[in-house]
């Protein structure tokens, strides 16, 4: 609910202390009630660890049993003790029904008497626990480990006092802080000082807890901590992730990709690229897998959390993906509440959301709900692209979820041709000025998806055949190969010189495998098989009918291709320190100097099912890497890349959109620091036989450590992206070629997927 008037801003995020990693004391190894017993002596209890076993039946008469003992060793420690017991706090007691235990009831809807500082509610007289204590319930829940500098326990109200770097261990959770107290009936914790809540990868940090370490339910005051999601590994992308070939349409800049395949494993502190690399690249080093698109840990702050296993609701909230403070980019809401869908997947939804810039530039997110999770997703702003052949030019367009959670995915993007609009008469309203995308994904198993793409490149229906176009895909992990099933409807493909090509319809299965090491040679290895049922046009005359509609033939389409790469590190420089004005300035991740060199080799074979063939072997050379550290503010970062292929074939494609019409082919690219974020660069492709430009990209980037935004134009094409990336949120919008576009390359008469 809204608050009634404008809250005060968020507790300040720059507090360095808030956000440093907490130093957790060691928590005592559980040992049973016997050594326990054995180990006390009549003295004061310091600096030793006190842990309660776990209750087995009869249960009450063994609560019975450890309370009379720790009776008889309070009357012993009496003289010591009574007047620092009169000034302990001890915790409310709140009766927890036996029957609710089941279903956990979250902080608000708890019935319990007023918290009071200094004045102890009153507690039983009597040493036998009372009948609504749950005890079964406390028996279950297992080993309640508490260690501290200093310890005191009331024997009449059953509560525990810690005092001095003291930490609580129950059920997998880690509780630390300068004081707890414990209430032994109902589990009910105050933790004040410093306190730090750890529970597995998430982490919570306040001045004060309250917390139900049965219902794992509680309060947080003035609160910070981190959310941690873990990613996963499987990849479902159909490529030759080991061929060299020049020619493919690039997905990323120049320097995104060489910084990708940089040969050192190097991460950001704080937690914002924890993740370090294991796989061999052409480089023929270890390097980090490829960053963004996946939260790792968000930090966040907050005036109050109620948090309860299945999330957290908070006042006066604000997130940041910056490890240091003060953060260069925050996400502040006046109320969010953060829901665990499944292990992998969390969702946000929050009231007035907005980006802040630098503490200073504020900008609204025109939707209030997110979510986190392995899957890549526009960020929450419009995107614009650039398409004369589809959209007429110029567009815009706002992603939307229609069904955002769950195993299903369903998106809609509706797409204003705003380019369009103006040159057909100036009619914004008309059904030709919009167009839509649609994507379905579906997890039905970890191993198993089916993913659905439909395009609208005008909603004037009377064009609907000229304008639609399709695909859906399922696939299937088989061990660490892929299985695809496959159809489509008008697919846009680039094929080098050729330029763009149709395939009007096509259904068929692809089976693809990882790049694979062969032993300790440092050769990788990738391969992939398939058939379609193929419907495209051809400029052969013999294959045409005499009078006919258009230029398309059907016809059955076996390939099966195999690429072979080996990389070699030349030089190899030294990151700069990982620091906000170092090596994290302008980067999110600490940029490695180096030199690589790559040689590979890629072999194609198809037929057809009129019996021709076409077949080719591709032989590349690469030479490629990066100068500079991305710190200063002139200079400080170059990045290039250089590959040249020479393709010897025979026989001919039938068909235009996978026929090989280039023998020798060398595509370039560079990326330099002008000024501080900003970089300029360009990809280009080259046909050297007949001197001919087939492709080239220019790149103008504002790079930050935690947001970038680049600006992309291809005149060849005539396709053009604006895209956002904000680094480890899964926040990419236009990252890939040509936001919307929707172009797929044929590198070498293989269709390959966008990198």
């Amino acid at each position: 609910m809204p608050f009634p008037v404008l809250p005060p801003e968020p507790p300040s995020i720059n507090r360095p202390s808030q956000f440093a990693s907490p130093m957790l004391p060691t928590v005592a190894t559980p040992i049973s009630a016997k050594s326990t017993q054995e180990s006390i002596k009549p003295a004061p209890p310091e600096v030793s660890p006190v842990t309660l076993a776990d209750l087995s039946a009869p249960k009450v008469l063994r609560e019975a049993a450890a309370l009379s003992r720790l009776e008889n060793l309070s009357s012993e420690l009496a003289p010591q003790r009574s007047e620092e017991a009169k000034d302990l706090s001890p915790i409310e007691s709140a009766q927890i029904p036996a029957s609710n235990l089941s279903t956990p009831l979250p902080p608000s809807q708890i019935s319990q008497p007023p918290v009071s500082p200094t004045t102890p509610p009153p507690a039983p007289l009597n040493a036998v626990p009372p009948v609504n204590i749950p005890v079964e319930q406390l028996g279950r829940e297992g080993i309640l480990e508490l260690k501290a500098d200093r310890q005191d326990y009331d024997t009449r109200r059953q509560i525990f006092t810690a005092e001095g770097n003291v930490s609580l261990k129950f059920r997998g959770a880690l509780l630390t802080g300068d004081r707890v107290q414990v209430n032994l009936v109902n589990r009910l914790t105050v933790a004040e000082g410093n306190v730090v809540l750890t529970r597995g990868q998430q982490i919570l940090r306040g001045q004060r807890f309250r917390y139900n370490l049965i219902q794992e339910e509680g309060i947080v005051e003035r609160a910070s901590g981190e959310v941690f999601l873990a990613s996963t590994a499987n990849d479902f992308n159909p490529n030759l992730p080991t061929d060299l070939t020049a020619g493919t349409v690039p997905g990323r800049s120049v320097g995104d990709r060489v910084t990708a395949v940089q040969p050192q494993q190097v991460s950001s502190p704080g937690g914002v690229n924890v993740t370090f690399g294991s796989r061999r690249n052409i480089a023929g080093a270890s390097v980090i897998p490829r960053v963004g698109g996946e939260v790792r840990r968000v930090r966040f702050e907050a005036e109050q959390i109620e948090f309860y296993p299945e999330g957290w609701r908070a006042k006066n909230i604000r997130l940041t993906n910056d490890p240091f403070s003060p953060p260069e980019l925050e996400v502040r809401a006046e109320q969010a509440q953060l829901t665990r869908l499944s292990p992998l997947r969390d969702e946000l939804v929050a009231t007035r959301p907005r980006l802040v810039f630098d503490q200073r530039f504020s900008l609204p997110l025109l939707r209030n709900r997110v979510i986190f999770d392995r899957n890549e997703r526009q960020p929450a702003l419009v995107n614009f692209g650039f398409d004369t052949d589809d959209r007429g030019g110029l567009f815009v367009e706002r992603e939307l979820e229609v069904l955002p959670q769950g195993p299903v995915q369903f998106t809609l993007t509706p797409q204003f041709l705003l380019q369009r609009a103006i040159t057909n008469g100036g009619n914004p309203f008309a059904p030709d000025s919009f167009g839509l995308r649609s994507k379905l994904s579906a997890l039905i198993t970890p191993r198993t998806q089916i993913r659905a793409v439909g395009v609208l490149t005008s909603l004037d229906l009377g064009k609907v055949e000229n304008n639609l176009r399709a695909s859906v895909r399922a696939q299937q992990l088989i061990g660490t190969h892929t299985l695809s099933l496959e159809a489509s409807y008008r697919d846009r493909l680039f094929n080098n010189s050729l330029g763009f090509q149709n395939i009007q319809s096509s259904v068929g299965v692809l089976f693809f495998s990882p790049t694979i090491a062969l032993g300790n040679t440092g050769i990788n290895l990738s391969y992939q098989v398939g058939y379609q049922y193929v419907n495209a046009d051809t400029d052969r005359a013999d294959l045409l009918e005499p009078i006919r509609r258009n230029n398309r033939i059907s016809l059955g389409r076996f390939q099966a291709s195999a690429a072979l790469s080996r990389g070699f590190l030349l030089w190899q420089g030294t990151p700069a320190p990982a620091t906000p004005t170092e090596g994290l300035r302008y980067s999110p991740n600490p940029v490695v100097p180096y030199l690589s060199a790559a040689v590979g080799l890629t072999g194609v074979g198809t037929s057809y099912s009129n019996g021709d063939t076409q077949n080719n072997v591709n032989g590349s050379v690469s030479l490629f890497g990066q100068f500079g550290h991305f710190s200063r503010s002139f200079f400080d970062y170059t990045a290039f890349n250089l590959t040249y292929t020479q393709v010897v074939r025979d026989g001919l494609s039938p068909f235009l959109f996978d026929r090989v019409a280039d023998d020798r082919v060398l595509s370039a690219g560079i990326t330099q620091q002008l000024y501080g974020p900003f970089r300029i660069g360009f990809q280009t492709v080259y046909n050297v036989q007949t001197g001919r430009e087939i492709s080239t990209d220019y790149v103008l980037e504002y790079s930050r450590r935690t947001y970038s935004v680049g600006f992309r134009y291809n005149p060849i094409q005539q396709l053009g992206s604006v895209s956002l990336r904000i680094s480890d949120f899964n926040w990419t919008g236009g990252n890939e070629p040509f936001n919307g576009s929707g172009v797929t390359p044929v590198q070498g008469g293989v269709i390959r997927p966008p990198e």
